[in-house]
């Protein structure tokens, strides 16, 4: 089975959603003066709420909707670059390595995407 058919029908969404984390991440200019809380909570809401609503929206479907291992691939790289954002708007340098299932999860645990992300990244710290 080619590359192509193995894709869901997420796929062009879950391609956007990484090409325009991967955009952010290339152009993304640190602040100055951190914590830029305004901007971390942007990345919050626009990158990593619809990176995590497409992954839940995918394992709640009617129908079973299996992604590829491409689309987890892509759907994770968004994840992280947008949390990797998030961390950095705090001044904090961050490497994120999260699977979208644990932040999913997280958020189900927490019914408050930010209390996740702040969870997760342990920023701003507690």
């Amino acid at each position: 089975m080619s590359a192509e058919m193995a894709r869901s029908t997420y796929w062009p969404r879950i391609r956007e959603l990484a090409a325009e984390a991967r955009r952010e991440r290339e152009v993304f200019d640190p602040p100055t003066d951190p914590p830029d809380e305004e901007r971390a909570a942007s990345y919050v809401r626009s990158g990593v709420g619809p990176v995590v609503a497409t992954y839940v929206e995918a394992r709640t479907a009617d129908r079973d909707v299996a992604l590829s291992a491409e689309e987890h691939r892509l759907l994770e790289r968004a994840l992280n670059d947008w949390l990797s954002l998030y961390a950095e708007c705090y001044g904090v340098d961050f490497d994120a390595a999260f699977t979208v299932r644990e932040t999913a999860e997280l958020l189900v645990q927490t019914h408050n995407l930010r209390d996740s992300v702040q969870l997760l990244t342990c920023v701003p710290p507690r």
